[in-house]
């Protein structure tokens, strides 16, 4: 059975720091690209990253850009984000996602995991 599951999440206070997982089940994740989106109450979802198949190519939104680094490590079907320097405005529900095309317009994701909480807070 196909499946993404996001860990790594929790409770941070500003300035710390997090890696958030992505493991696959069910697929290789080596055919996709591999994209990072959150959600903060009351807002829309918004993409952070993502990164190619190969790895050797990375978007950032330009909020997390310097902050953030996304990692691949497909020999363990598992893909990074961590996350640096966390500001209170992090704080979302942060899910990765896998595409056929190389972009973050979540439009072109087909398939999502269940989400981590992130919460940067003292």
């Amino acid at each position: 059975q196909l499946q993404l599951v996001e860990s790594g999440g929790g409770l941070v206070q500003p300035g710390g720091s997090l890696r958030l997982s992505c493991a696959a089940s069910g697929l290789t994740l080596d055919y996709y690209t591999i994209g990072w989106f959150r959600q903060a109450p009351g807002k829309e979802r918004e993409g952070v990253s993502c990164i190619s198949r190969s790895g050797g190519f990375t978007v950032y939104a330009v909020s997390v850009k310097g902050r953030f680094t996304i990692s691949r490590d497909n020999a363990k079907n598992t893909v990074y984000l961590q996350m640096n320097s966390l500001k209170p405005e992090d704080t979302a529900v942060y899910y990765c996602a896998l595409s056929t095309y190389y972009s973050l317009d979540q439009r072109k994701y087909d398939y999502w995991g269940q989400g981590t909480q992130v919460t940067v807070s003292s």
